[in-house]
Protein backbone atom coordinates (compact mmCIF):
# COMPACT_ATOMS: atom_id res chain seq x y z
CA UNK A 1 0.00 0.00 0.00
CA UNK A 2 1.12 3.75 -1.01
CA UNK A 3 1.40 6.21 1.72
CA UNK A 4 -0.89 9.21 0.68
CA UNK A 5 1.80 11.49 -0.13
CA UNK A 6 3.21 8.69 -2.27
CA UNK A 7 0.24 8.50 -4.78
CA UNK A 8 0.07 11.74 -4.51
CA UNK A 9 3.48 12.20 -5.74
CA UNK A 10 3.05 9.59 -7.67
CA UNK A 11 -0.11 10.81 -9.63
CA UNK A 12 1.83 14.03 -9.82
CA UNK A 13 4.54 12.57 -12.03
CA UNK A 14 2.33 10.35 -14.15
CA UNK A 15 0.33 13.90 -14.78
CA UNK A 16 3.38 15.94 -15.69
CA UNK A 17 4.61 13.04 -18.04
CA UNK A 18 1.05 12.93 -19.86
CA UNK A 19 1.69 16.51 -20.62
CA UNK A 20 4.80 16.62 -21.16
CA UNK A 21 7.00 13.57 -22.58
CA UNK A 22 9.89 14.59 -21.03
CA UNK A 23 11.40 12.91 -17.95
CA UNK A 24 10.09 13.95 -14.83
CA UNK A 25 12.22 15.32 -12.16
CA UNK A 26 11.48 16.60 -8.39
CA UNK A 27 12.03 20.22 -9.23
CA UNK A 28 9.47 19.90 -11.83
CA UNK A 29 6.91 18.45 -9.23
CA UNK A 30 7.60 20.87 -6.44
CA UNK A 31 6.83 23.94 -8.52
CA UNK A 32 3.87 22.70 -10.26
CA UNK A 33 2.48 21.16 -7.54
CA UNK A 34 1.83 22.82 -3.73
CA UNK A 35 2.80 19.65 -1.76
CA UNK A 36 4.20 21.65 1.36
CA UNK A 37 7.48 19.44 0.50
CA UNK A 38 11.20 20.18 -0.57
CA UNK A 39 12.53 18.69 -3.90
CA UNK A 40 15.10 16.64 -1.42
CA UNK A 41 11.53 15.06 -0.01
CA UNK A 42 10.02 14.87 -3.46
CA UNK A 43 13.08 13.18 -4.77
CA UNK A 44 13.10 10.55 -1.82
CA UNK A 45 9.72 9.89 -2.60
CA UNK A 46 10.14 9.46 -6.36
CA UNK A 47 13.18 6.98 -5.65
CA UNK A 48 11.25 4.77 -3.34
CA UNK A 49 7.98 4.84 -5.98
CA UNK A 50 11.14 3.71 -8.62
CA UNK A 51 11.85 1.06 -6.17
CA UNK A 52 8.67 -0.39 -5.93
CA UNK A 53 7.85 -0.40 -9.89
CA UNK A 54 5.77 2.74 -10.18
CA UNK A 55 8.58 4.60 -12.20
CA UNK A 56 11.68 3.62 -13.55
CA UNK A 57 15.00 6.58 -14.58
CA UNK A 58 15.56 6.25 -18.82
CA UNK A 59 18.78 7.33 -17.84
CA UNK A 60 21.08 8.68 -14.89
CA UNK A 61 20.30 11.94 -13.74
CA UNK A 62 17.37 12.11 -15.88
CA UNK A 63 14.55 12.33 -14.24
CA UNK A 64 11.84 9.69 -14.09
CA UNK A 65 8.34 8.20 -15.98
CA UNK A 66 5.31 6.07 -15.21
CA UNK A 67 5.69 1.92 -15.46
CA UNK A 68 2.85 0.12 -16.95
CA UNK A 69 2.57 -0.58 -12.79
CA UNK A 70 2.57 2.67 -12.09
CA UNK A 71 0.42 4.01 -14.62
CA UNK A 72 -2.15 0.71 -13.64
CA UNK A 73 -2.56 2.18 -10.43
CA UNK A 74 -2.80 6.16 -11.53
CA UNK A 75 -5.69 4.28 -14.44
CA UNK A 76 -7.38 2.67 -11.02
CA UNK A 77 -8.03 5.95 -9.38
CA UNK A 78 -9.53 7.36 -12.14
CA UNK A 79 -11.77 4.70 -11.98
CA UNK A 80 -13.40 5.42 -9.14
CA UNK A 81 -13.83 9.05 -9.43
CA UNK A 82 -17.24 10.48 -10.79
CA UNK A 83 -17.80 13.13 -12.99
CA UNK A 84 -14.09 12.94 -14.16
CA UNK A 85 -13.58 15.12 -16.80
CA UNK A 86 -17.05 16.38 -16.95
CA UNK A 87 -17.47 18.67 -20.26
CA UNK A 88 -20.84 17.92 -22.40
CA UNK A 89 -19.89 19.98 -24.59
CA UNK A 90 -17.56 17.97 -26.66
CA UNK A 91 -19.44 15.06 -26.87
CA UNK A 92 -22.77 16.90 -28.27
CA UNK A 93 -21.46 17.48 -32.12
CA UNK A 94 -20.64 13.50 -31.75
CA UNK A 95 -24.02 12.92 -30.32
CA UNK A 96 -26.30 14.59 -32.76
CA UNK A 97 -24.37 13.07 -35.69
CA UNK A 98 -24.80 9.68 -34.80
CA UNK A 99 -28.68 10.26 -33.94
CA UNK A 100 -28.83 10.26 -37.84
CA UNK A 101 -27.15 7.35 -38.06
CA UNK A 102 -28.43 4.91 -36.39
CA UNK A 103 -30.40 2.44 -38.47
CA UNK A 104 -27.18 2.06 -40.52
CA UNK A 105 -24.68 -0.02 -38.44
CA UNK A 106 -21.52 0.33 -40.74
CA UNK A 107 -22.06 4.08 -41.18
CA UNK A 108 -22.53 4.39 -37.37
CA UNK A 109 -19.67 2.91 -35.96
CA UNK A 110 -17.60 4.51 -39.05
CA UNK A 111 -18.71 8.28 -38.20
CA UNK A 112 -17.61 7.49 -34.27
CA UNK A 113 -14.48 6.09 -35.06
CA UNK A 114 -13.55 9.19 -36.77
CA UNK A 115 -14.67 11.73 -34.36
CA UNK A 116 -13.23 10.03 -31.46
CA UNK A 117 -10.27 9.96 -33.14
CA UNK A 118 -10.74 14.01 -33.21
CA UNK A 119 -11.60 14.39 -29.85
CA UNK A 120 -8.57 12.14 -28.68
CA UNK A 121 -6.23 12.83 -30.93
CA UNK A 122 -5.48 8.65 -30.88
CA UNK A 123 -6.73 6.11 -33.11
CA UNK A 124 -10.48 5.62 -33.10
CA UNK A 125 -11.83 2.18 -33.08
CA UNK A 126 -15.20 -0.18 -33.02
CA UNK A 127 -16.03 -3.51 -33.51
CA UNK A 128 -19.32 -4.31 -34.95
CA UNK A 129 -22.24 -6.33 -33.50
CA UNK A 130 -21.70 -10.24 -33.61
CA UNK A 131 -24.27 -11.80 -35.69
CA UNK A 132 -24.22 -15.08 -34.66
CA UNK A 133 -27.09 -13.93 -31.74
CA UNK A 134 -28.98 -11.12 -33.76
CA UNK A 135 -31.65 -11.53 -35.14
CA UNK A 136 -33.29 -11.46 -38.88
CA UNK A 137 -36.61 -9.20 -38.85
CA UNK A 138 -36.11 -9.60 -43.66
CA UNK A 139 -34.06 -9.44 -46.00
CA UNK A 140 -34.81 -7.60 -49.02
CA UNK A 141 -33.24 -8.28 -52.47
CA UNK A 142 -32.77 -5.79 -55.42
CA UNK A 143 -30.84 -7.05 -58.81
CA UNK A 144 -27.54 -4.62 -59.07
CA UNK A 145 -26.39 -5.70 -62.65
CA UNK A 146 -27.27 -8.83 -64.54
CA UNK A 147 -25.15 -11.23 -62.57
CA UNK A 148 -25.20 -9.46 -59.31
CA UNK A 149 -27.95 -9.03 -56.25
CA UNK A 150 -27.94 -6.16 -53.36
CA UNK A 151 -28.95 -8.10 -50.29
CA UNK A 152 -29.97 -5.80 -47.46
CA UNK A 153 -30.33 -7.29 -44.13
CA UNK A 154 -32.62 -6.15 -41.02
CA UNK A 155 -31.81 -6.85 -37.71
CA UNK A 156 -33.99 -6.75 -34.33
CA UNK A 157 -31.87 -4.40 -33.29
CA UNK A 158 -33.08 -1.94 -35.52
CA UNK A 159 -29.57 -2.06 -37.68
CA UNK A 160 -29.10 -2.63 -41.56
CA UNK A 161 -26.06 -4.66 -42.90
CA UNK A 162 -26.02 -4.76 -46.80
CA UNK A 163 -23.72 -7.23 -49.34
CA UNK A 164 -23.78 -7.14 -53.04
CA UNK A 165 -24.01 -10.84 -53.75
CA UNK A 166 -22.55 -12.01 -57.29
CA UNK A 167 -24.29 -14.67 -59.23
CA UNK A 168 -23.06 -17.30 -61.67
CA UNK A 169 -26.38 -16.49 -63.91
CA UNK A 170 -28.27 -13.74 -64.92
CA UNK A 171 -31.49 -13.77 -62.40
CA UNK A 172 -35.03 -11.48 -62.77
CA UNK A 173 -36.57 -9.11 -60.17
CA UNK A 174 -39.75 -11.15 -60.15
CA UNK A 175 -37.37 -14.66 -59.07
CA UNK A 176 -35.81 -12.09 -56.70
CA UNK A 177 -39.28 -11.14 -55.32
CA UNK A 178 -40.16 -15.21 -55.06
CA UNK A 179 -36.46 -16.32 -53.44
CA UNK A 180 -37.21 -13.09 -51.00
CA UNK A 181 -40.18 -14.03 -49.94
CA UNK A 182 -39.44 -17.46 -49.23
CA UNK A 183 -36.43 -16.70 -47.55
CA UNK A 184 -38.30 -14.32 -44.80
CA UNK A 185 -40.97 -16.93 -44.42
CA UNK A 186 -38.34 -19.71 -43.78
CA UNK A 187 -35.93 -17.73 -41.27
CA UNK A 188 -37.78 -14.13 -40.22
CA UNK A 189 -37.36 -14.43 -36.44
CA UNK A 190 -34.29 -16.66 -36.40
CA UNK A 191 -30.60 -15.83 -35.61
CA UNK A 192 -27.81 -15.57 -37.77
CA UNK A 193 -26.59 -18.80 -35.97
CA UNK A 194 -29.48 -20.91 -36.33
CA UNK A 195 -29.93 -19.74 -40.38
CA UNK A 196 -26.71 -20.79 -40.95
CA UNK A 197 -26.69 -23.97 -39.45
CA UNK A 198 -29.85 -24.75 -41.82
CA UNK A 199 -28.66 -23.13 -45.23
CA UNK A 200 -25.78 -25.73 -44.16
CA UNK A 201 -28.04 -28.36 -43.71
CA UNK A 202 -30.22 -27.44 -46.58
CA UNK A 203 -27.62 -27.36 -49.05
CA UNK A 204 -25.46 -30.69 -48.17
CA UNK A 205 -29.28 -32.25 -48.07
CA UNK A 206 -30.32 -31.47 -51.62
CA UNK A 207 -27.06 -31.20 -54.27
CA UNK A 208 -29.58 -32.08 -57.18
CA UNK A 209 -31.69 -29.26 -56.96
CA UNK A 210 -29.58 -27.13 -58.94
CA UNK A 211 -31.25 -24.97 -60.79
CA UNK A 212 -34.14 -24.41 -58.81
CA UNK A 213 -35.43 -21.03 -57.13
CA UNK A 214 -34.86 -22.41 -53.35
CA UNK A 215 -31.36 -23.87 -54.73
CA UNK A 216 -30.74 -20.27 -55.58
CA UNK A 217 -32.61 -18.88 -52.52
CA UNK A 218 -29.84 -20.99 -50.19
CA UNK A 219 -27.02 -19.49 -52.58
CA UNK A 220 -27.79 -16.04 -52.07
CA UNK A 221 -28.71 -16.74 -48.49
CA UNK A 222 -25.33 -18.34 -47.73
CA UNK A 223 -23.79 -15.24 -49.48
CA UNK A 224 -26.19 -12.71 -47.37
CA UNK A 225 -26.24 -13.98 -43.99
CA UNK A 226 -23.03 -16.82 -43.00
CA UNK A 227 -20.37 -14.54 -45.34
CA UNK A 228 -20.84 -11.80 -43.20
CA UNK A 229 -17.73 -11.11 -41.04
CA UNK A 230 -18.31 -12.68 -37.50
CA UNK A 231 -17.52 -9.26 -36.65
CA UNK A 232 -15.90 -5.77 -38.47
CA UNK A 233 -13.13 -3.68 -36.92
CA UNK A 234 -13.54 0.16 -37.83
CA UNK A 235 -10.01 1.76 -37.14
CA UNK A 236 -9.47 5.98 -38.12
CA UNK A 237 -7.21 8.79 -37.00
CA UNK A 238 -3.54 7.41 -38.23
CA UNK A 239 -2.28 10.73 -38.93
CA UNK A 240 -3.73 11.92 -35.47
CA UNK A 241 -1.08 9.41 -34.04
CA UNK A 242 1.69 9.43 -35.65
CA UNK A 243 1.64 13.51 -35.17
CA UNK A 244 2.38 13.06 -31.52
CA UNK A 245 5.96 13.20 -30.30
CA UNK A 246 5.50 9.26 -29.08
CA UNK A 247 5.88 8.22 -32.94
CA UNK A 248 9.10 10.15 -33.80
CA UNK A 249 10.42 6.96 -33.59
CA UNK A 250 10.14 5.16 -37.25
CA UNK A 251 10.25 1.78 -35.21
CA UNK A 252 7.02 2.97 -33.33
CA UNK A 253 4.95 4.03 -36.58
CA UNK A 254 5.81 0.87 -38.14
CA UNK A 255 4.52 -1.27 -35.06
CA UNK A 256 1.57 0.87 -34.97
CA UNK A 257 1.00 0.25 -38.51
CA UNK A 258 1.25 -3.30 -38.56
CA UNK A 259 -0.93 -3.32 -35.55
CA UNK A 260 -3.40 -1.79 -37.57
CA UNK A 261 -2.80 -4.26 -40.85
CA UNK A 262 -3.53 -7.03 -38.74
CA UNK A 263 -6.72 -6.76 -37.93
CA UNK A 264 -7.02 -10.25 -36.38
CA UNK A 265 -5.16 -9.25 -33.40
CA UNK A 266 -7.37 -5.68 -32.33
CA UNK A 267 -10.46 -8.14 -32.99
CA UNK A 268 -9.20 -10.51 -30.63
CA UNK A 269 -8.31 -8.03 -28.31
CA UNK A 270 -12.03 -5.92 -28.05
CA UNK A 271 -14.07 -8.94 -28.31
CA UNK A 272 -12.79 -9.96 -24.66
CA UNK A 273 -14.03 -6.92 -23.62
CA UNK A 274 -17.48 -7.04 -25.47
CA UNK A 275 -19.35 -8.73 -22.50
CA UNK A 276 -17.53 -6.28 -19.65
CA UNK A 277 -19.02 -3.60 -17.95
CA UNK A 278 -18.15 -0.27 -18.01
CA UNK A 279 -15.05 1.32 -19.75
CA UNK A 280 -11.78 -0.96 -19.78
CA UNK A 281 -8.25 -0.13 -20.10
CA UNK A 282 -4.97 -2.30 -21.25
CA UNK A 283 -1.81 -0.49 -20.92
CA UNK A 284 0.80 -0.90 -22.28
CA UNK A 285 2.79 -4.43 -21.99
CA UNK A 286 -0.70 -5.69 -20.25
CA UNK A 287 -1.30 -6.27 -24.39
CA UNK A 288 -0.26 -9.85 -25.15
CA UNK A 289 1.11 -8.92 -28.78
CA UNK A 290 4.50 -8.09 -29.57
CA UNK A 291 2.78 -4.76 -31.75
CA UNK A 292 0.70 -3.79 -28.83
CA UNK A 293 3.01 -3.85 -26.24
CA UNK A 294 3.71 0.08 -26.49
CA UNK A 295 0.62 1.20 -26.83
CA UNK A 296 -3.01 1.45 -24.70
CA UNK A 297 -6.41 0.65 -25.29
CA UNK A 298 -9.25 2.77 -23.77
CA UNK A 299 -12.98 0.68 -24.77
CA UNK A 300 -16.23 -0.10 -23.80
CA UNK A 301 -19.44 -2.10 -25.21
CA UNK A 302 -22.60 -0.82 -26.53
CA UNK A 303 -25.36 -2.61 -24.98
CA UNK A 304 -29.00 -2.88 -25.88
CA UNK A 305 -30.66 -3.92 -22.13
CA UNK A 306 -28.15 -6.92 -21.31
CA UNK A 307 -26.66 -8.11 -24.69
CA UNK A 308 -23.48 -6.69 -26.03
CA UNK A 309 -23.76 -5.17 -29.42
CA UNK A 310 -20.38 -3.96 -30.17
CA UNK A 311 -17.70 -2.05 -28.37
CA UNK A 312 -15.61 1.50 -29.14
CA UNK A 313 -12.61 2.49 -28.20
CA UNK A 314 -9.53 4.66 -28.92
CA UNK A 315 -5.88 3.28 -29.35
CA UNK A 316 -2.99 5.42 -27.83
CA UNK A 317 0.74 5.75 -26.94
CA UNK A 318 0.88 4.31 -23.11
CA UNK A 319 1.98 8.22 -22.44
CA UNK A 320 -2.18 8.99 -22.99
CA UNK A 321 -4.38 11.66 -21.88
CA UNK A 322 -6.38 8.60 -19.74
CA UNK A 323 -8.92 10.89 -18.27
CA UNK A 324 -10.44 12.20 -21.13
CA UNK A 325 -9.65 9.11 -23.37
CA UNK A 326 -12.16 7.44 -20.56
CA UNK A 327 -14.67 10.00 -20.34
CA UNK A 328 -14.86 10.22 -24.33
CA UNK A 329 -15.19 6.51 -24.60
CA UNK A 330 -17.42 5.85 -21.55
CA UNK A 331 -19.97 8.52 -22.38
CA UNK A 332 -20.02 7.46 -26.17
CA UNK A 333 -20.79 4.08 -25.78
CA UNK A 334 -23.40 5.07 -23.16
CA UNK A 335 -25.18 7.50 -25.66
CA UNK A 336 -24.85 4.35 -28.56
CA UNK A 337 -26.56 1.90 -25.87
CA UNK A 338 -29.06 4.33 -25.28
CA UNK A 339 -29.91 5.59 -28.78
CA UNK A 340 -30.19 1.71 -29.92
CA UNK A 341 -32.39 0.80 -27.10
CA UNK A 342 -34.73 3.75 -27.96
CA UNK A 343 -34.07 5.89 -24.98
Amino acid sequence: MLSERSKRVLYAVVQSYINSPDPVGSRVVTKRYSFGLSPATIRNIMADLEEMGFLTQPHTSAGRVPTVMGYRFYVDSLLTETGRHANMEILHGLYRKLESLKNDIDLLLSETTKNLSILSHYLGIALSPLPDLTTLIRVNLLKYRADKVAAVLFTDEGLIKNKVISLEADITQKDLNRIEAYLNAEFSGQTFDEIRLKVIQEMSRDKMRCDTLISKAMKICREAITSFPRSELFVAGLSEVIGLPDFADLRKIRELSRAIEDKHTIIKLLDKLTASEGVQIIIGSENTTDEMRELSIVASSCKEGDRPIGVVGIIGPTRMNYARAMYIVDNTAKFISRMLAGK
